[in-house]
């Protein structure tokens, strides 16, 4: 057994167990679960003043209930109230009581599960009834050790859990935001300023959870132009969606307004109910991919993803090249982005999503379901009222069958297809869909049809991986049920024809390249083309290492205009932390610049530059702070004789629940969190990985960037606590359901060490080996000889209790001043 404390009574305390391992290490002792401690070899005066009946009985545990972190097999699990009973007639003895609740957290499979058994009434697990399970509770560092043979548990894989181990969080309240200033000033056309903001507000009951996004901007202008471009504000609430998980099913139910995500057909939005297979909830090497937009920012710029309206992400980028990778999963279909630059120019262009071939594993059914009406951003509906779905079912190894239809009174589409998995040849499918709609009354129906091939392959002789490639034909009849929905308002809208996307991804010794293509011709429009390749290598010169080069070569045609440029960039890396570097922009406007980029913190970020674009000198600053409330970035923009502009921008969320609530920082809005609750102690670094926030002044802080249905690891940072503050557990993990408000309290020992001189009203002493708890019930330390106690933790004005036996005990009273210097004995005296 290990102990946490120091000092004399350690010293004291590590005689009596050498002289244990003695006695158990004969063989007469070898399985003996109870020990006789032998006083002779203690070093102490008053031998019959002794008291070691906690370390008598292998194992032994007071009795009571005590906050452990279960780990299984090596694995943190979480913490947990855990009991110790003594079993009737025997005081001397105590066991652990695994409870019904934590049974279902540990993972059994139903074979195992079948066989469990119970003791006290049915309170308590019996160990032995899971084949090969072993218990080993250490109350000294606040574990509880599970050892359970694999065969009795479900598949389970590095960082992700069972669904029996996810847990649907407390209820609570969010509120997610992101706000946006713009102030620009024109030499040539006056100034404007701007507001502009999105967001999530929510709230948890269970496992359902609410959420409704919004968004608002603001301008105003001074200028002569102001009296055509008066000011105007605007606030909409863009949609509003109840949803909750179904982890028996895998599956997803959602209520209200939502954009249809399917494999087969367009999105559009509609307002109704759906229910669909999840794969977030399978094991990560199951699930597809992310979509991505990238791009080439002239200038510091603000670059705003959109889809029908609803803006999806807004982030401020420095000049350069960009790659918003972090868009969730579920989004699907077109977007729209839109890159404001510095300047007052905006490029605007479109970017298609689009999933890996439409594969299932072997015997595996995924299925989507939906019901509704169209709507628009208003919420007015609009459309005919549909049902529809689609389903692929894995028929081999190497085969799957998909499916689906849309079905309303004046629209249907159906569609069927097959995926092909062609081993070292990559992943191939190929789906046909045929749709009938009526556009008016008393006219004719239309029928067409649309082919699409997807492909999908990774090259490991050459490195390469063709992320996504797909083709996709529609003849001039066929309609989704969003081009439906658009020419039943204006024959005139635009109808695609076909569709082209590549993503592709190479890797050589030391250059890594990426190429993405969209092309999108139409039957009544221009085309629409979008195409990036970037390149980079490193390489060591001279004294300099990891010098970077990059390139960046962009082609966008959209609505008739065209944006075409070449993006060179090199980076040197300068002193402890900072870079140094060189851009050059070579296409529709050219710019060359120098800059230097460093940080003065973990938590900040700042980059300098200094330039000429057109022959006009110009300069930015951009910088980025992470703080425990919020994220914030702000930009700085000249060109001499054209404009200046400044931006700021705060991204941060508000969650309240019955446990208590902060300010926080937020990665996707609405979506999963965990309140860290340290016990009241404020400024006590929490967070995953390294990225770390402080509890605020009422102990408590909120983890945002958790991932759902992926095991996640809370941890506090114990160097950088208080001198006076030690946490007795620094590590939780849990797996929390989508929209989840998770929930994890560290038991902190709050206070200062001291040696104490225990003494009783009538000058006797403590036994030896008695124990000291504070007020909270957390162990402080061991009685030593003469009462001499080494303390961890305590607080002026406390009370703190003295144990041993099966019921002695005295109080200590502490003072309400506690002395400045407590190196030396304290001595205080313990009533009865």
């Amino acid at each position: 057994m290990s102990f946490r404390y120091f000092g004399p009574s350690r010293a004291l305390l590590m005689s009596t167990f050498l002289g244990a391992t003695v006695l158990c290490a004969s063989p007469g002792f070898a399985y003996a679960d109870t020990v006789e401690f032998n006083a002779d070899l203690l070093d102490v005066k008053d031998r019959d003043n002794i008291d070691l009946s906690a370390f008598s009985t292998k194992g032994y545990v007071l009795p009571g209930v005590y906050d452990l972190l279960v780990n299984i097999n090596g694995q943190a699990l979480k913490t947990v109230p855990v009991r110790f009973i003594s079993p009737e007639g025997d005081k001397k003895e105590s066991r652990v009581c695994i409870d019904q609740s934590l049974v279902e957290k540990l993972g059994l499979t139903e074979d195992a599960m079948v066989k469990v058994k119970w003791w006290n009434d049915g309170e308590c697990l019996i160990v032995d009834s899971v084949n090969g399970m072993e218990v080993r509770p250490d109350v000294s560092k606040n574990l509880l050790y599970l050892n359970i043979p694999q065969v009795n548990l479900e598949y389970n894989a590095p960082y992700w859990d069972p669904p029996s181990r996810w847990e649907d969080g407390i209820s609570g309240a969010v509120f997610d935001y992101y706000l946006a200033a713009q102030h620009m000033d024109q030499t040539s056309g006056g100034s404007s300023t701007r507001f502009t903001g999105n967001g999530v507000v929510g709230a948890n009951l269970g496992a359902w959870r609410l959420r409704a996004g919004w968004q608002a901007n603001s301008q105003s202008n001074s200028n002569s132009g102001a009296a055509s471009n008066p000011s105007q504000s605007k606030f909409s609430w863009t949609d509003v969606t109840l949803y909750r998980p179904l982890p028996q099913y895998k599956a997803r139910l959602a209520i209200g307004e939502s954009y249809l995500e399917s494999n087969l057909f367009d999105t559009f939005r509609y307002t109704g109910v759906g229910l669909k297979s999840d794969d977030a909830m399978l094991p990560p090497n199951l699930r597809g991919y992310a979509p991505e937009v990238s791009g080439v920012a002239q200038t510091n710029a603000k670059v705003t993803i959109s889809q029908q309206g609803r803006v999806i992400k807004e982030i401020l980028v420095p000049a350069g090249p960009f790659r918003i990778q972090d868009l969730d999963r579920s989004t699907s279909g077109q977007l729209d982005v839109r890159v404001e630059e510095s300047d007052g120019r905006v490029q605007t262009f479109q970017v298609n999503t689009a999933s890996i071939p439409y594969l299932t594993r072997p015997g595996q059914l995924r299925y989507k379901a939906m019901a509704g009406k169209p709507s628009e951003m208003n919420h007015r509906m609009n459309g005919p009222v549909f049902a529809g779905g689609e389903v692929s079912w894995g028929a081999s190894n190497n085969v799957s069958l998909y499916g689906g239809s849309i079905l309303s009174g004046k629209y249907q589409a159906f569609s069927a297809g097959i995926g092909r998995d062609l081993a070292q040849f990559g992943a191939l499918s190929f789906d046909v869909t045929h749709s009938r709609a009526q556009l008016r009354d008393m006219e004719s129906w239309r029928g067409g049809n649309s082919y699409r091939l997807s492909y999908s392959k990774v090259f490991d002789a050459t490195r390469s991986q063709v992320t996504f490639a797909g083709y996709r034909f529609s003849d001039q009849n066929f309609l989704s049920m969003s081009d439906y929905l658009r020419l039943s308002q204006d024959y005139s809208a635009m109808r695609p024809k076909q569709m082209y996307t590549v993503a592709l991804n190479q890797q050589f010794d030391k250059v890594s390249a990426y190429l993405s293509i969209n092309r999108l011709t139409y039957w009544n429009n221009a085309e629409s083309l979008r195409y990036n390749l970037s390149a980079s290598t490193y390489f060591n010169f001279g004294n300099f290492r990891n010098v970077s080069v990059s390139m960046n070569a962009y082609s966008s045609e959209f609505n008739g205009k065209k944006d075409n440029g070449v993006f060179l960039s090199m980076s040197i890396p300068w002193g402890n932390s900072g870079t140094l570097g060189y851009s050059g922009a070579y296409g529709s406007s050219k710019s060359q610049s120098v800059s230097y980029s460093d940080r003065t913190s973990p938590n900040d970020y700042y980059t300098l530059r200094g330039g000429e674009t057109g022959g006009r000198a110009e300069g930015s600053a951009y910088y980025s702070r992470d703080t425990s409330l919020a994220k914030v970035d702000a930009m700085a923009s000249y060109r001499a004789q054209d404009y200046s502009s400044l931006n700021v921008s705060v991204r941060g969320g508000l969650t309240v629940t019955p446990e208590g609530g902060a300010l926080h920082p937020v990665g996707a809005s609405g979506g999963t969190r965990v309140l860290v609750d340290t016990n009241g102690v404020a400024g006590v670094p929490v967070g995953r990985f390294g990225s770390k926030i402080k509890s605020n002044m009422f102990g408590k802080a909120v983890v945002s960037n958790v991932g759902s249905y992926n095991r996640n690891s809370i941890d506090i940072d114990v160097n950088g606590m208080p001198d006076n503050v030690q946490a007795n557990n620094s590590i939780s993990t849990g797996t929390f359901t989508e929209g989840a408000i998770g929930y994890r309290k560290f038991d902190m020992l709050v206070g200062e060490k001291a040696m104490l001189s225990l003494q009783t009203k009538d000058g006797s002493f403590p036994p030896f080996g008695a124990r000291v708890f504070n007020e909270k019930q957390q162990e402080l330390g061991l009685v030593g000889e003469q009462g001499v106690t080494y303390v961890n933790g305590i607080v002026a004005g406390e009370q703190l209790q003295v144990k041993w036996g099966d019921t002695g005990q005295c109080q200590v009273q502490l003072s309400d001043t506690l002395p400045g210097d407590l190196s030396d004995s304290l001595t205080v005296q313990c009533q009865e």
